[in-house]
């Protein structure tokens, strides 16, 4: 997995961007880099990385600003799930909140500790890859649902076209009465059924927590 892994180093001193590109480099993710935020979105959309790390404090344009171009800038849609995880040489809580506010991912405090980002590191991509899953099936469910809204919806129209056509036509023989009731013992059964799992699926419904619900409980657990 990590080999796949692309990670955006964005730091203005170059001893940090250098370490973390050696380190990052010989445990098999692909590192680019960048010395500015400017750099850095230009670096986005190059790159495009899987998990991008950002200092706070640098020229030209800050960690924060760069964070929401990335999560609010339509220009960026396309990278706004891409988990961030801040460097800030300062360990105040009120700037951690805010920046868990931007939509910052993990925060690292300078001086680092290499095996704490590390461990940090693979935690943020860890998360997002099964939230990433997590809505992926989300959407293949809601897909599922439709279809079967729809079919529901053609077995009911081809049902009662059946019916209006056969009181339509003559009276039919005792096997072709038997046929039709028959279908629609089957048809009642189908809609039973097919009812009760609608309903099933709407009381999951109502207690389960949608995806962006966790992501944003989550976010709330790691500011506390």
């Amino acid at each position: 997995m990590e080999a796949r892994k692309r990670i955006l180093i964005v730091d203005d001193e170059q001893i940090n961007v250098e370490f973390f590109d050696l380190m990052l480099s010989k445990l098999g993710f692909q590192v680019e880099k960048a010395a500015n935020g400017r750099e850095a979105l230009e670096k986005v959309k190059e790159f495009s990385p899987d998990l991008v790390m950002l200092d706070n404090i640098m020229p030209k344009m800050s960690g924060w600003e760069v964070t929401k171009i990335l999560k609010n800038d339509s220009e960026y849609a396309q990278w706004r799930n891409v988990p961030i995880i801040m460097f800030s040489a300062m360990d105040d809580v009120k700037d951690k909140i805010e920046g868990f506010e931007l939509g910052v991912d993990d925060y690292i405090t300078k001086p680092f500790n290499f095996s704490e980002v590390l461990a940090r590191i693979r935690s943020v991509l860890r998360n997002h890859e099964l939230i990433d899953q997590l809505k992926k099936r989300e959407s293949r469910i809601a897909l599922q649902e439709q279809l079967n809204e729809k079919l529901l919806a053609y077995v009911e129209l081809v049902s009662q076209k059946f019916l209006s056509l056969c009181d339509a036509a003559a009276v039919p023989g005792d096997d072709v009465r038997a046929g039709i009731e028959s279908c629609q013992v089957e048809y009642a059964r189908l809609q039973q059924k097919i009812g009760a799992l609608q309903e099933e699926s709407r009381l999951l419904k109502s207690r389960e927590i949608a995806v962006t619900s966790l992501e944003n409980e989550l976010r709330k657990a790691y500011s506390e």
